[in-house]
């Protein structure tokens, strides 16, 4: 079965986006002296993480596997809740976000493509 055009698009707007985020938030890593670096990847190693599993759930969407689908979809409530903790505004916008992946990820036709791998 040919993949769902949108289960393609959602996969690559998480591998980009997540890429961008990563790399732009491990940039000022090169800068850093040893010590700075062991504080700060003790203090933001979940965001890092966080961008990497975003990436991981779209390169495994890819090829079909659900738990990566399940993956993104757990990876977007995370940013609901801490959405929540920010503005009302954030809290819209990934609500609206989420709304829309999952629609498109639980069609009909998205079901059976992740079904079959």
């Amino acid at each position: 079965m040919q993949r769902p055009r949108a289960v393609t698009i959602i996969s690559w707007l998480f591998i980009i986006f997540g890429s961008i985020a990563l790399l732009s938030g491990l940039w000022p890593y090169v800068r850093m002296t040893g010590p700075q670096l062991i504080v700060d990847l003790k203090t933001h190693w979940m965001v890092h993480l966080s961008r990497i599993l975003q990436i991981i759930g779209g390169v495994f969407m890819l090829y079909g596997r659900n738990w990566a689908r399940c993956l993104i979809v757990v990876w977007i409530l995370f940013h609901i809740v801490i959405s929540a903790l920010h503005s009302l505004s954030f809290l819209l916008m990934h609500v609206v976000i989420f709304s829309i992946i999952l629609y498109f990820l639980f069609r009909p036709d998205a079901n059976a493509y992740f079904r079959r791998a």
